[in-house]
């Protein structure tokens, strides 16, 4: 197989194209929670995140899981879980059976904000979704991502 291969250049194409639309939905998401709310996306992402917790079984996040959710390294995630909690917006403490384990919660700032939010998210996506599927190329993963359901 060559670099110059049809097989290979389509799958850069397609590649390229999907990271194309990633960059201006969260560009556009961005521009909008930033605005509105002085959240980046990031910083929604992990406040959205860490509310999805429960007191059930395993319904708190480690660290890791959390870095996971929001697809950063465990570094950037604690770096992001430190600003958030410098704004009152995040609190940590420790786990109540593993004295090593430290979770983060949501404060009821955090969840106010938040709601306050998801319109503007939904808005902002929905805004770059409907831009994206005008132009040839990223329709057909404008049809895909608007037709994808899997679990939050």
């Amino acid at each position: 197989m060559t670099a110059t291969d049809p097989a290979l250049t389509a799958l850069a194409s397609g590649w390229s194209a999907l990271s194309l639309l990633h960059g201006r939905i969260e560009a556009h998401i961005e521009r909008a929670l930033q605005a509105g709310h002085d959240l980046s996306v990031r910083e929604y992402s992990l406040l959205d995140v860490l509310s999805r917790q429960h007191d059930g079984e395993g319904g708190h996040l480690q660290m890791k899981q959390v870095a996971d959710a929001v697809v950063l390294s465990q570094s950037a995630t604690t770096r992001l879980v430190t600003r958030l909690e410098d704004r009152g917006l995040l609190t940590r403490y420790l786990c109540p059976t593993d004295r090593r384990g430290i979770y983060t919660n949501v404060t009821e700032a955090g969840l106010g904000l938040l709601e306050r939010a998801r319109p503007t998210n939904e808005a902002a996506l929905r805004e770059a979704l409907d831009e994206a599927a005008r132009s040839p190329e990223l329709a057909p993963l404008v049809e895909a991502v608007e037709t994808l359901r899997v679990p939050a």
